[in-house]
């Protein structure tokens, strides 16, 4: 091989290894990010309940639970209780590709 079609087999190497580092360390972020179970209602609470009423009001809520809130207050007194949390349908889990 010639000195350029080296230098660019090197370049090539490099550049693929980085990309593969590169893709390694962001499914092992996204993997930290994800959690592994639902959250628990107290988990919740400690987010989201700002008067530390032991409910979630709807000004209280957030994503899915904020956009779903109606359909969760099963009671549909305003408030989403630690009883209607636990009736609540779980989104299915997408199986992780290995």
């Amino acid at each position: 091989m010639n000195q350029k079609t080296s230098k660019s087999v090197l370049l090539a190497a490099i550049f693929s290894l980085l990309f593969a580092v590169n893709i390694n360390a962001q499914e092992e972020a996204n993997d930290r990010e994800r959690p592994k179970e639902p959250p628990t209602f107290a988990q919740v609470l400690e987010k989201l309940d700002k008067n530390e009423d032991g409910k979630i009001s709807k000004d209280e809520a957030k994503g899915p639970l904020k956009k779903h809130f109606k359909r969760l207050d099963l009671d549909e007194d305003g408030f989403i209780s630690e009883e209607e949390f636990k009736k609540a349908p779980r989104p299915k889990r997408r199986k992780q590709d290995n």
